[in-house]
């Protein structure tokens, strides 16, 4: 009956009868029906694992093509999750063999990127395209898993793929129109972005897969935390990707600097770290020279970044006072170069460090003078800050806002 109803539904299609309603109902329901019927044939009649297997890439590659060949309706849709459900069905089994699970995922990893690249439908292409990159981080994962290498050391190999996806993202982009300032965008181009758009979060997935994979091995997590800043700054060659991948790549670097210092025992990491910042700042200033529009943040961000954070971290544990008065002491001057020249990267950084310096310093003192005073005065001092407020909030308030308005006009 369901075979008769998907015919019926498909010559009411090709005669130009309606694609919605009870007919799209029993088109949906016929294919659905037929595919959990073919799912299980298998099993009914006992065959092997290797022919239910090739049973369950045959059904998806079936279902791939009516998702691809048919317009967006409900039935293209309804083949579509079938063949992504087929697919998990089909993928888990093959995860208990290698060579099972690099030729069911392989495969996949064709079928979903065919999908990808011939369907007209902009979700459709995206949808494919997640499922494709996902299978391949499968296939990457499996390789070095069969290589014998540790999590942290496939991790190299997982980022393979999302690699792949920023070179795509950046040759669908420079193979793109250019956009036209008005609208609606072409039907290529917003096809071609959508598809950008989808490769680049799931490659973004893939890359946190890495770093999760690399945590365990300090040294190769700074090697993947590298890797990763240098896909963020291919990213952002892209104009469009520039501010937010630009930030990330240095925020990366910035992190695989701290991690790999850390690996290696470094107990001085201003001997190191000192250097670099001030060949960045150095590159930032020019770089402001020559656009006065640009960022601090840009500009001198991951330059301070890189010297008064891991100061910091090394400097709480410090029992001896000179790593703390130095840092207290380059943080006031760079807050203070912030403040002169408005600038809102140093004032920020440098005044956050300055102030997480002094409270550590500071901390064992204030404690001592708590100790001191009777039980009933932290009540006693909580209400008067408490009445403090009150009474002046309406000039907090102000004060608050004027501070962010200043903030604001920083660059």
């Amino acid at each position: 009956s369901a075979a008769l109803l998907g015919a019926a539904y498909a010559a009411r299609g090709r005669a130009g009868g309606p694609r919605t309603g009870w007919w799209a109902a029993a088109g949906c329901g016929a294919l659905g029906l037929g595919w959990a019927g073919a799912v299980v044939l298998p099993v009914v009649v006992d065959a092997s694992y290797a022919v239910a297997v090739v049973v369950g890439l045959l059904l998806v590659a079936g279902l791939s093509e009516v998702a691809v060949r048919r317009a967006p309706d409900a039935v293209a849709w309804t083949a579509l999750g079938c063949a992504l459900v087929g697919a998990v069905g089909t993928g888990l089994p093959a995860l208990a063999a290698e060579p099972a699970t690099h030729a069911v995922f392989g495969a996949l990893v064709v079928l979903f990127a065919g999908v990808a690249v011939r369907s007209r439908v902009a979700a459709v292409r995206s949808v494919a395209a997640v499922a494709s990159v996902l299978c391949a981080l499968v296939v990457a994962g499996a390789v070095g898993a069969s290589l014998g290498w540790s999590a942290p050391r496939a991790a190299v190999a997982v980022l393979a793929v999302p690699a792949v996806t920023v070179g795509l993202g950046l040759r669908l982009r420079a193979a793109a129109p250019t956009l036209s300032p008005s609208p609606p965008l072409s039907r290529p181009l917003s096809l071609s972005l959508s598809l950008s758009l989808s490769l680049e979060i799931a490659g973004a997935f893939g890359a946190l897969v890495a770093v999760g994979l690399s945590v365990p091995d300090a040294p190769y997590l700074a090697l993947v935390l590298g890797l990763c800043g240098v896909l963020a700054a291919a990213t952002a060659l892209r104009p469009e990707r520039r501010p937010g991948a630009g930030y990330l790549a240095a925020g990366l670097f910035v992190a695989a600097t701290w991690v790999r210092l850390g690996a290696s025992g470094v107990a001085d990491p201003e001997a190191y770290t000192l250097p670099v910042s001030v060949v960045a700042c150095g590159v930032g200033f020019l770089r402001r020279r020559g656009d006065p529009e640009a960022s601090s943040w840009v500009a001198y961000g991951p330059g301070l970044a890189v010297t008064l954070l891991p100061s910091l971290v090394t400097a709480w544990p410090d029992p001896h006072w000179a790593r703390p008065l130095l840092l207290g002491v380059a943080a006031l001057v760079v807050t203070l170069v912030g403040a002169r020249r408005r600038l809102q990267a140093p004032l920020v950084l440098g005044g956050s460090v300055l102030a997480l310096d002094a409270l550590h310093e500071l901390a064992p003192h204030v404690a001592q003078v708590l100790d001191a005073l009777p039980r009933w005065a932290f009540p006693a001092l909580a209400g008067l800050l408490l009445l403090a407020l009150g009474a002046t909030y309406e000039q907090r308030l102000r004060d608050a806002r004027r501070v962010r308005e200043s903030l604001g006009r920083m660059r």
